[in-house]
């Protein structure tokens, strides 16, 4: 398998997390989203959407969209599933998975960003800042009450293993500290986060360990 990746995306370290909790090794293939490289026409043949992550099977069939991928990955390879058997602790993890993945993340991200500066000429450094933390915090404050009020809530988001729960919030809780949102209000997701940051799967998915990140580091 070959997964087309970008240190700073945030959709890519779910799979990143996910590959690594699973234990399979990928070619890797990096792609700048800040140089615009998504958007060439080699890489726009593989995902015509010209987004992060991409996973191309050893077929050479080509997988999109980070939520689809991890559930690809859990259907092959069940061993360490990353969604709990139980039906509601499943739609659980769903849950917080679609939270970050589908109402903070995508305002938040590069090409919106680029909107927002070319098209509605806000490019204030300060406003940006303002409009990332905004939805961040906003979308943290909904997660962080369903953590707090589930029975099923552990040492992870769901129980005491990682689900894909954890591996969409803790790209987000990097996001979170990379803009210098107030985390203060999230105690849950806090814990959550140190308690994942410790693990080694977590550990070596973190942006700044990538080999594409500015000064990698081991």
């Amino acid at each position: 398998m070959k997964l087309y990746d970008y240190y700073q995306s945030s959709s890519a370290y779910r799979v990143r997390i996910a590959l690594n909790l699973k234990g399979i090794d990928v070619e890797r293939v990096y792609i700048n989203l800040t140089k615009g490289e998504q958007r060439e026409e080699a890489y726009a043949g593989i995902n015509p959407q010209m987004q992060l992550p991409s996973l191309v099977l050893g077929e050479g069939e080509v997988l999109t969209q980070s939520l689809a991928i991890i559930e690809y990955l859990d259907g092959v390879t069940p061993e360490s599933a990353l969604l709990p058997i139980d039906p509601v602790a499943r739609a659980q993890a769903r849950a917080i998975a679609m939270a970050v993945a589908i109402d903070i993340a995508p305002i938040n991200n590069l090409k919106i960003r680029k909107f927002l500066a070319s098209e509605l000429h806000l490019s204030a450094e300060d406003v940006k800042v303002k409009w990332i933390q905004h939805w961040i915090e906003d979308g943290f404050a909904g997660i962080e009450a369903m953590l707090a009020q589930s029975p099923h809530t552990g040492e992870f988001c769901i129980g005491d293993t990682p689900t894909i729960a954890d591996c969409c919030l803790i790209p987000q809780v990097f996001n979170a500290k990379r803009w210098e949102c107030n985390l203060a209000p999230f105690p849950t997701i806090r814990r959550i986060a140190e308690h994942c940051d410790a693990h080694p799967a977590f550990a070596a998915a973190h942006p700044l360990k990538q080999p594409d990140a500015p000064q990698a580091t081991a």
